[in-house]
């Protein structure tokens, strides 16, 4: 079984292009959709935990998505999470040796818009998430990270790992 957790970003409709304080567009997470459409086949559940601009997620949220992930049944955990603080949030999980595999995944294009990025990174994160050992990663735009090794290139707006700048 895979426990899908969301939190907020672009992946779950969060538009941060004209908006001071970004809101959520929509009050739908598309990923049960996409998941019903790619025709899955293993066992799933998604949990929002809560719905916030990655900006703006406290060590009090990250302890809060640490209890949902100590609790959760699941070994498979996948994070949906805003790109600007993703490292940050993988980083805080990494160093607890959680003894699951975690997959934080986002998007920069906004899952509505053409061109997004959501669904393939979405598809890309589930899939490495069944095939990685167990530690935190970062899935996205077809490579994985481990939490140690990972940081985002602002003039690329891509995921590269930290000795590769």
């Amino acid at each position: 079984m895979i426990h899908i957790i969301t939190t907020g970003g672009t992946i779950e409709g969060f538009d941060y292009t004209e908006k001071e304080n970004a809101e959520l567009e929509k009050d739908k997470v598309l990923i049960r959709e996409f998941l019903q459409s790619a025709n899955i086949s293993f066992p799933y559940i998604i949990e929002k935990v809560f719905a916030k601009d990655s900006r703006f997620i406290t060590d009090e949220d990250r302890k809060f998505l640490l209890e949902r992930i100590k609790t959760s049944n699941a070994q498979n955990i996948l994070i949906t999470h805003g790109t600007f603080t993703m490292e940050d949030t993988a980083a805080f999980l990494g160093k607890l040796n959680l003894s699951k595999t975690i997959v934080l995944v986002g998007s920069f294009i906004l899952e509505t818009k053409p061109k997004t990025d959501a669904p393939f990174n979405l598809g890309f994160a589930i899939s490495a998430l069944q095939l990685i050992k167990p530690d935190v990663y970062i899935a996205m735009n077809g490579k994985v990270f481990h939490w140690k090794n990972v940081t985002k290139n602002l003039y690329t707006n891509k995921f590269i790992s930290k000795n590769k700048k």
